[in-house]
């Protein structure tokens, strides 16, 4: 068990947290919105009571013993102080992270490992140089207490140990850690997501299908065998060479790079943003946001459950 800082209690910092309890550590989280953080308690008793009903937590995992492991500091010099590992779980902002690691700069231990869960932004060049043998990427994808992956990134001067070591504290929560060579904007799913991204939004503003459709292709074509083999052990079953003619005749073509869409831009026009507000790509029946995002939570632990009895197919 060891002490862990999580700076920022939004949607990503409230369930590291809780991942990180799960996994035996006692865990400090704050937040500079008092707001934010007195929402915590009842996020946290909301994905408990998804993971107990699912049978991934034991009953004993009560908001109680929750608010024992996770404690609430509204103080960031608290939070920190004498923790081994503190995850920076603030907004994408460069000049916000960069006035918080100077904060933890002067708050810290020396010792202490300074990690950012940032989707995007290179923050080493916004880590004072001091402690960048202790700095570091940990990368967690929402939600973290359904979704085992972890990034684990070193920067130019992150000293190898710290790596070897977030990736063995991730593994000893339960979860994947992918630990890339250098680092690299949205790292590996991310990216992948990305590529998808730009070719979905290109089918939809061409009108080559409807929203529908395109997920339908996803969840029916895609989806049901990624999860068995992924993308490359995929590929050994198409066959190599197969793949290598298709490559020589440029048999796909990528979008070009653009920076908007017109679907995308037409449902923000008409106030769809999603479901927070009732509408996206797709009408959610006026459901409330929190019942849709359990059911979500429901459905995304009932697939990994099923599976890991499934197994992966592997290669050596």
């Amino acid at each position: 068990m060891s002490e862990i800082a999580v700076i920022g209690a939004g949607l990503m910092g409230h369930g590291i947290a809780l991942v990180l309890a799960l996994g035996g550590h006692r865990v400090r989280l704050t937040d500079s919105r008092p707001e934010t953080l007195e929402r915590v308690p009842g996020l946290i008793a909301s994905a408990l009571d998804t993971l107990r009903e699912a049978g991934a937590v034991s009953a004993d995992w009560t908001p109680e013993r929750a608010a024992d492991a996770i404690r609430l500091e509204p103080d960031l010099g608290a939070t920190v102080a004498g923790a081994h590992l503190v995850i920076e779980a603030i907004t994408e902002n460069p000049e916000a992270k960069r006035t918080l690691f100077s904060e933890l700069d002067r708050l810290c231990d020396p010792e202490t490992r300074i990690a950012s869960n940032t989707s995007y932004l290179d923050v080493f060049p916004l880590i004072p140089d001091a402690r960048q043998a202790r700095a570091l990427v940990m990368h967690w994808y929402t939600p973290p207490y359904i979704v085992d992956l972890v990034d684990v990134v070193p920067g130019p001067q992150t000293d190898p140990a710290v790596i070897e070591e977030a990736r063995q504290l991730v593994l000893g929560l339960g979860q994947v850690p992918i630990v890339l060579k250098r680092f690299i904007p949205g790292y590996v799913a991310n990216r992948i997501q990305s590529a998808i991204s730009a070719e979905v939004y290109h089918l939809l503003d061409e009108g080559v299908a409807s929203a529908r459709e395109i997920d339908d292709a996803i969840i029916h074509g895609l989806a049901l065998r990624i999860p068995i083999l992924g993308h490359l052990a995929k590929a050994d079953f198409t066959g190599i060479e197969l793949l290598r003619h298709a490559l020589a005749n440029a048999s796909y073509s990528p979008p070009p790079a653009r920076t908007r869409s017109e679907a995308i831009d037409d449902l923000v026009a008409k106030g769809r943003t999603g479901v927070m507000a009732g509408k996206g790509f797709f009408d959610w029946g006026g459901r409330d946001p929190a019942e849709l995002f359990r059911d979500r939570d429901r459905r995304l632990l009932a697939l990994k459950q099923a599976m890991k009895q499934v197994g992966r197919m592997e290669g050596e």
